[in-house]
């Protein structure tokens, strides 16, 4: 796939000179830094060492004082409180940290994730009768509900008081709880609105710890939860979600919750964790629970505090996830077949299919490969519930383009529809779906350009391989955490020639392992190794001699005990 390389200009020199004094980096990390919005020495510390203290003010978002005082009245009273999430990564982790620290305080204390099957996604009128027949009077809901107006009003009509913690996009009309955190309330001024779901769940555990005089250290310890959300939730790390990622990574690595810590064992994950082995390892072990049976066996993971029961349920969760993967894997083939001979999609700047066996934990999944072969905004659908006639689907975008806006467009042909500018879940009645589909088509036709369609790398800096000492590399990975708005830097380097010993690996010979110099001439030719994932079909061109261009981030390689940097590379266009 052809992609498109956008080179970061260079920043003033004279700012990027008076940082590298301030500091002690050289010109290429206080370029970086500066690109970063980072231009002093205040700045810098506060970015390499982000303080817990530098959290704002809990009591800066709507309606936080509401939220803690009826918190507050359902333990003193010993009301039977039950806490409510979505059954995703973020749901689940927010549902752990809230039920793991209520269980301090509340012995009337349950909790509940939708199925995806029978519920579908929010608060669903079954879980509300169960916390009626359950004789709940105080529900916490997370990572879901800013959307829920009738479900609230059904909740009030059994006596039940809602506090929503959520983190989506609001309406005009709100639901009519008892109190709303959401720092993207319209009427919110709350500084940061990137929080995940998970994250809002923990600024109202540190506005009840404030108000009640109750030490912050007692909500540290679930940091390693909240950082699996930010990672899983694929929110912006800056801000607040930087210092919450930075000590949840640190907690997730020295001293994790028991669930988590069986997780890494099961992954076999020996070394430290990054946000991207969260993302690819830890993540979607949690999600497969919901995707193929419950959520609710994530959440016993997670709160478990039994180890063997911990590794138990660890097992079967993995076993859930092998299955996941097949389905995973199966489907994205048959929907890969099915758009050979679809011209429809192939005449159109959308991807989109409907498959009414389709597994729907996995149709997500399969939005997402799809995307990495045809790059447009893809929809796949599937049977939502035979007793329902609905199709649901699952969204996901390309950059620059606002998938959620494109969906809301359509919104007379839909039951109901959430999510962000990259991703969403929607359904609708199936006769509907032709009028949705030419909708839909429309409007992508109408608003995305030629240029969007073809991915674009978005390039940090040019370098040449001397840059890249033991030191650089160090500095380099103090800019970790890395994630969205904060990602690991990319690099590239021109006139790149073979070293001697590039050659296909993988299975199928698929990826492609270089050994390469950008200085052929010198006496002392400086060669660094390199992986190019999927790119094993160029070995016999580069074998041959051909002179390239590549885009690269760096990243650590351990072998057999040995440490060495290595190139990540992310694309290649030769010189002819």
């Amino acid at each position: 796939m052809n992609k498109r390389w956008s080179i970061n200009p260079k920043s003033d020199q004279s700012l990027t000179d008076s940082l590298s004094e301030a500091i002690g980096y050289n010109n290429i990390l206080c370029n970086l830094l500066i690109q970063r919005g980072i231009f002093n020495k205040k700045d810098a510390i506060s970015f390499f060492a982000p303080s817990l203290k530098d959290l704002h003010d809990p009591f800066l978002m709507k309606d936080m004082d509401k939220a803690v005082e009826r918190l507050k009245q359902g333990i003193d009273t010993k009301e039977k409180i039950l806490v409510y999430g979505d059954y995703d990564v973020d749901g689940t982790t927010s549902v752990a940290l809230i039920y793991s620290f209520l269980s301090k305080y509340c012995s009337n204390l349950l909790f509940h994730i939708p199925d995806r099957y029978t519920e579908g996604y929010g608060i669903s009128t079954q879980g509300i009768d169960r916390a009626h027949s359950e004789g709940v009077t105080l529900m916490i809901v997370l990572d879901c509900g800013i959307k829920a107006i009738e479900k609230v009003e059904y909740a009030k009509s059994k006596n039940i008081d809602i506090v929503i913690c959520d983190h989506h996009t609001a309406d005009t009309q709100l639901p009519d709880a008892y109190a709303i955190l959401d720092p993207k309330r319209e009427d919110c001024n709350y500084p940061f609105k990137d929080l995940s779901g998970c994250g809002v769940g923990f600024k109202l555990l540190q506005g009840y710890c404030q108000k009640y005089n109750i030490s912050e250290e007692e909500i540290y310890p679930f940091l390693d939860l909240l950082c699996v959300s930010i990672a899983s939730d694929i929110v912006p790390i800056i801000g607040e979600n930087r210092i919450l990622a930075k000590h949840g990574l640190e907690r997730l690595n020295a001293n994790p919750c028991i669930g988590l810590k069986t997780i890494k064992s099961i992954a076999n994950i020996e070394k430290d964790l990054t946000i991207n082995d969260i993302v690819f390892k830890i993540g979607p072990r949690i999600n497969a629970a919901c995707r193929i049976e419950s959520g609710k066996y994530s959440v016993q993971l997670l709160i478990e505090k039994d180890k063997e029961k911990s590794k138990n349920l660890g097992k079967r969760i993995n076993n859930i996830n092998d299955t996941r993967k097949k389905f995973d894997h199966d489907i994205t083939d048959q929907a890969k077949k099915l758009l050979e001979d679809d011209i429809y999609s192939e005449n159109s700047k959308t991807t989109m299919l409907l498959n009414k066996k389709w597994n729907k934990g996995v149709i997500a999944i399969v939005a997402s490969r799809l995307i990495e072969t045809y790059y447009k905004p893809t929809i796949i659908f599937t049977e939502s519930d035979k007793s329902t006639g609905l199709i649901t689907g699952s969204a996901r975008s390309i950059d620059g383009f606002d998938l959620y806006n494109a969906i809301s467009h359509c919104s007379e042909y839909l039951e109901n529809y959430g999510g962000h500018k990259y991703a969403a879940g929607l359904s609708l009645k199936e006769e509907n779906y032709p009028l949705f589909r030419d909708k839909f088509n429309k409007y992508v036709e109408d608003h995305i350009s030629n240029e969007t369609l073809i991915p674009q790398i978005n390039i940090d800096a040019e370098i040449s391989f001397n840059n890249i000492t033991n030191k650089f590399f160090t500095k380099l990975m103090d800019f970790a955490p890395f994630g969205p708005k904060n990602l690991n830097p990319v690099f590239v380097t021109r006139n790149v020639v073979d070293y001697g010993e590039t050659k296909a690996v993988g299975r199928s010979n698929e990826h492609l392992k270089l050994v390469i110099t950008d200085t052929p001439k010198d006496t002392f030719p400086i060669a660094i190794n390199g992986i190019a994932f999927g790119m094993g079909y160029l070995a016999e061109k580069i074998q041959n001699g051909a002179c390239f261009d590549i885009c690269y981030s760096l990243q650590e390689n351990v072998f057999m005990g040995k440490r060495e940097i290595q190139l990540l590379i992310k694309d290649i266009k030769f010189h002819n």
